[in-house]
């Protein structure tokens, strides 16, 4: 199997990130190689950050907030203007999808500071910011 036949069969599975695809070629290829068939298949549109944070971003949304998606896009190396633009987008809808998330959880206002507490980390812990997190669970 060539590397562009390589490249190819994991693009055809799902988005990769141009830093994510080029991690999973290292191991098949020289890294001048792997560089240029990174080029070619941006210029032939088959490999593109913006696509895979798009589509990354839509299968987060709604369960996990935007802190979690910025991260997660950087992990993968996607360029920076990239995840700026696509956090302008998911910052909106932090508050609808947190409040899915707290409701389909809890569904319940905390009774005491302890259970307040447990439900203010649990939502940080899906990556929702914490003006989001107080606006949501009180206080």
């Amino acid at each position: 199997m060539t590397l562009r036949e390589r490249a190819l069969d994991l693009l055809a599975r799902r988005e990769h990130s141009r830093a994510e695809l080029g991690r999973k070629l290292s191991a098949h290829g020289e890294a001048d190689e792997i560089v240029a068939l990174l080029d070619a298949l941006e210029r032939e549109n088959l490999l593109s950050n913006q696509r895979y944070a798009d589509s990354l971003a839509h299968a987060r949304a709604g369960r996990h907030g935007s802190l979690r998606l910025k991260a997660d896009l950087r992990a993968k190396g996607v360029p920076e203007d990239v995840v700026a633009e696509v956090m302008r987008d998911a910052r909106g809808n932090d508050l609808d999808a947190a409040r899915a998330v707290w409701r389909k959880k809890f569904g319940t206002p905390p009774v005491d500071a302890g259970e307040r507490a447990r439900q203010m980390r649990f939502l940080a812990g899906r990556g929702f910011p914490i003006d989001i997190i107080q606006r949501v669970v009180g206080g």
